[in-house]
């Protein structure tokens, strides 16, 4: 992720294949835990909370600062109606940088004490991508310490924690993980597709936390089969009314505003997914707004929207890296130092409708996943068992 945002700031079969991932044309802009072998199979809303929601979408965007989306209505119109009507964190942050540990978090209430994007694997381990000298984002402020550049450098990638895949399934609920542009369910690529001899990186497995736990990812894990390809399956499974409890969804890296290189974007034909040489993103701000539209409108069209309380929660994994805020559970460096995320967007909508509410209380993903925990009386996990390190906004999921 670091070269990619450092690039941002300063054949037809092919073709076919590589753009599947959309599902629509764009014009112009478009304490561990054992191994479970439980499958997560759908139930419709049974063993929820009293007051609980039947189902939580969660749509977890990339890299971009909260005023670089909320009021860029030129770039993302959709998004920005959304906010306006719907319910806002207007003090939002990511946990710390890069993407990986904040996806971590959001899942499993603790960064695994890593500072890194690397792939999924007992056997691999990372140094710290950012906070260190010569990370090249200066708004990326604060230093590690050594021990905890130690530690990360010498931790696998494959944590035996608890997760919320525990948790819900300990409750009786259900779950899926929809990864656009994913090969095939429970697939271990890092990056795909491959076009000719060139990997096209749409589909980034850092975006997939769910393959870093080893109680999920393992040979023959059942659990490996509830992430799947977004294309065809959350469609049909919209359709049918087979709609599980807990729904995550990762865009592609074209279409959750992450962008890919230039190169790569020239390989599928969508240049405006290709970082540019300077300045705003807006290309992949565009093709994020009408990703938006789309997927929210599958689901408050599909028959399950219409006759549950449901929500679905919009958020941001971290900003642009034009800063280094933090929530109340980021981390702290050298000299104390917050190693956040910066600001960042979040918005729920309900389909419950009510007046439109802001907060503006200090939060983050364990924030969110706090919530959802306490909305299905789920427990908590690492830093969410502490209102000092999440906290709720259980306001914003309510009419």
């Amino acid at each position: 992720m670091l070269n990619v945002l450092k690039s941002r700031r300063a054949g037809a079969a092919a073709f076919a294949a590589a753009v599947a991932f959309t599902g629509f044309a764009v014009a112009g802009a478009a304490a561990p835990a054992d191994a479970q072998t439980t499958s997560g199979s759908v139930a419709q809303a049974g063993g929820q909370g009293a007051n609980g929601p039947d189902h939580v979408f969660v749509i977890m965007m990339e890299n971009h600062g909260y005023d670089q989306v909320i009021g860029n209505t030129a770039d993302a119109p959709y998004i920005n109606t959304l906010a306006r009507r719907y319910n806002t964190a207007a003090n939002y942050h990511g946990v710390t940088h890069p993407s990986m540990p904040n996806y971590l978090a959001t899942i499993s209430g603790s960064t695994q004490g890593i500072w890194d994007d690397c792939k999924a694997g007992a056997n691999v381990t990372c140094a710290p991508e950012e906070f260190v000298p010569g990370s090249g984002d200066p708004g990326a402020t604060g230093l590690l310490t050594p021990a905890q550049v130690d530690s990360a450098s010498s931790t696998p990638h494959m944590f035996s924690g608890k997760n919320i895949v525990d948790q819900l399934e300990n409750k009786g609920l259900s779950w899926k993980a929809y990864m656009e542009s994913l090969p095939s369910a429970g697939s271990q690529v890092e990056y795909a597709p491959t076009i000719g001899s060139a990997t096209v990186k749409l589909y980034a497995q850092k975006h997939n936390p769910f393959m870093y736990f080893s109680d999920i990812n393992y040979p023959g894990s059942p659990r490996l089969q509830n992430i799947v390809p977004q294309e065809n399956n959350l469609k049909t499974d919209l359709a049918s009314g087979n709609v599980p409890n807990f729904v995550w969804i990762s865009p592609n890296q074209c279409h959750d505003m992450h962008g890919i290189s230039p190169s790569g974007a020239a390989l599928i034909n969508l240049p405006q997914c290709g970082f540019p040489d300077s300045g705003l993103d807006h290309g992949a701000i565009q093709l994020g707004d009408a990703y938006v539209k789309q997927t929210v409108q599958q689901i408050t069209d599909s028959p399950t929207w219409k006759t549950t309380k449901s929500s679905i929660v919009l958020a941001w994994d971290e900003n642009d890296y034009s800063g280094s805020t933090g929530g109340p559970g980021s981390p702290v460096g050298q000299n104390g130092a917050v190693l956040g995320g910066g600001h960042a967007p979040m918005i729920v909508i309900n389909s419950a409708e009510g007046p439109h509410k802001t907060t503006d209380k200090l939060s983050d993903h364990y924030t969110l996943l706090s919530t959802i925990e306490h909305l299905w009386h789920l427990g908590c996990l690492d830093n969410t068992c502490s209102p000092t390190t999440s906290g709720t906004f259980e306001e914003l999921f309510r009419p």
